[in-house]
């Protein structure tokens, strides 16, 4: 009976349809005008990006036979409310108050999921609700969508991905006590004690995997089904879709990555939280990959893994996959790396800005990534306002060696090459290194420019394969070292620089490549000796005046 009025409902609403009220019109005006505010002004073209407009058709997943209990799965409710919706030419499917069971929410064009304040979607815990696809290397992801057109996910509620059933866990980011009571849950440990997993079938995956693809090339979704705790699936996966929003609402405790839209176009990403452990494995807040014209703003992020990431992987459609995006007003909480590109940059980026964000207890700030074997062309970066607090490692890095060994094979074909970056207005109160820089030799990170840079740190900047660093107005307070240490780099400019340290050495250098570096208006004095440098380094290489 609940479904009959599900679709009776909908057949009433459909008379409406294509009418906005006078409220949700002023809203969608308000939006608009906010849009062009956070994308006018900006150092590249941006596209006009506009919210999408849904038909005034609604429908409670209630009247489509849902029940709030937290033990009833609700699957086929929620998913018979998107569908009679998108056969009525879509609207808004509304999730009230209440604990929400379910397996996946596939979306369909023209759709707006809008999630109450009060309501809480759990995923199924259980594995066999997630179907393995004929391609890919992870499940059915809980929300998800394919080739669509107009599809949005609102409101303030929440959505809990149940991730403790798919996770990981290393021990060394427990304390003992959580340790202990994680290993009496169940599950199992590995070999070495270092990892616990929630299954054999978990632990196992990667080789069982490696050794069904060593024998069979194609598998079979019902093959690959051996490994599907292993699986685990991202918590939001929209790939080629255009016209996405997603307004309000919180993710949490999620299998993997959070948000991961994936050669879309028209994407805006707002008011959104996602807060996963710091020890969530792999938990990345968001994952902008291949896309093109994002906004992404105000946001407020806790990841087991980088906060806000850009990937790209090689793209038959257009030079650049990933280009024109816009990141405002953002927070970090936690994570690998507050903003980051990479590691994947194959298919190559351009046209990013990142202004106004703060980061607070990430591992890395500002982490750019990449390597011999993941490698394309990231250029035209734009970063300017940043703040970060108590950073475990580099507050500004750049590393061509990411997870890789390197410059040990050349025969790698996917380099990356970083040029035209722009960052300015940084400061940090507490790091590791204040600027670490590591390109490749055939392969040096170039062309960048620091301006209005304040850090306080323990070490201060290191470059080896940079061409074309340009530091302006920079205040470094370091406990250790010289204030720059080169091995094959050239063209540094190192303009107007304080500092309240007092380091041996003002400027190391080493390698038969280092030349040109020009070091004007500052202090070297409190330096017992302005450089040091090895025996393959020319005189003329360095000057300080």
């Amino acid at each position: 009976m609940k479904v009959q009025r599900c679709f009776l409902q909908a057949m009433v609403l459909m008379f409406v349809a294509g009418f906005i009220p006078r409220s949700q019109a002023q809203t969608a005006s308000a939006s608009d005008q906010e849009i062009k505010a956070y994308t006018a002004n900006l150092p590249f073209s941006m596209p006009e990006i506009q919210a999408p407009v849904f038909p005034a058709n609604k429908v409670s997943i209630v009247d489509c036979g849902a029940v709030p209990d937290g033990e009833t799965m609700n699957t086929k409710a929620i998913n018979d409310a998107i569908q009679t919706l998108a056969k009525k030419g879509g609207g808004t499917v509304v999730i009230p108050p209440g604990m929400w069971l379910t397996g996946p929410i596939g979306f369909e064009s023209n759709i707006n999921l809008y999630v109450e304040t009060g309501a809480v979607v759990l995923f199924s815990p259980n594995f066999e609700d997630y179907p393995v696809p004929a391609k890919g290397n992870r499940v059915t992801s809980p929300i998800h969508g394919q080739g669509l057109t107009n599809i949005a996910i609102t409101g303030s509620g929440m959505f809990n991905g149940n991730g403790q059933h798919w996770r990981p866990v290393k021990k060394e980011k427990l304390t003992d006590r959580q340790w202990k009571e994680l290993v009496a849950s169940g599950g199992v440990v590995t070999p070495d004690g270092k990892m616990w997993w929630p299954s054999n079938e978990a632990m196992n995956g990667e080789s069982y995997l490696k050794d069904l693809r060593t024998v069979n090339k194609k598998p079979t979704p019902e093959d690959l089904a051996g490994a599907r705790e292993f699986l685990r699936p991202t918590m939001v996966d929209f790939t080629d879709c255009t016209n996405v929003l997603i307004d309000g609402p919180t993710f949490t405790n999620t299998p993997g990555w959070v948000l991961h839209p994936t050669e879309c176009e028209n994407v805006i990403i707002r008011n959104t939280t996602v807060t996963n452990n710091w020890w969530g494995q792999n938990t990345d807040a968001a994952d902008i990959s291949g896309c093109r014209n994002v906004l992404f703003y105000r946001n407020v992020l806790n990841a087991g893994d980088d906060g806000i990431c850009m990937k790209s992987g090689a793209s038959k459609k257009r030079e650049f996959a990933l280009e024109n995006v816009v990141i405002a007003d953002c927070i970090v909480y936690n994570g690998h790396g507050g903003f980051v590109i990479g590691s994947n940059t194959d298919g190559g980026m351009r046209n990013i800005s990142v202004k106004n964000c703060t980061f607070i207890g990430t591992d890395i700030g500002l982490r750019f990534k990449s390597a011999r074997d993941r490698g394309g062309r990231v250029e035209k970066i734009y970063v300017d306002g940043i703040r970060m607090k108590d950073i475990a490692t580099s507050a500004i890095l750049f590393d061509l060696f990411y997870d890789s060994n390197g410059d040990s094979d050349p025969n790698k074909v996917k380099m990356p090459y970083f040029r035209d970056f722009d960052i300015r207005n940084v400061v940090c109160d507490g790091a590791a290194d204040a600027i670490f820089v590591r390109g490749l030799s055939d392969a040096p990170i170039q062309s960048i420019s620091l301006t209005n840079i304040f850090i306080t740190s323990q070490r201060a900047m290191t470059m080896e394969d940079a061409d074309g660093f340009v530091l302006k107005n920079i205040r470094l307070n370091f406990t250790s070292g010289p204030v720059l240490s080169v091995k094959n780099a050239k063209n540094i400019q190192l303009d107007q620089m304080t500092s309240s340290s007092t380091p041996e050495v003002f400027i190391k250098a080493s390698g038969e490549r280092t030349e040109k570096i020009r070091v004007s208006k500052v202090d070297a004095s409190k330096a017992k000796r302005s450089v040091e440098q090895t025996e393959e380094v020319r005189k003329d290489a360095i000057v300080v005046r």
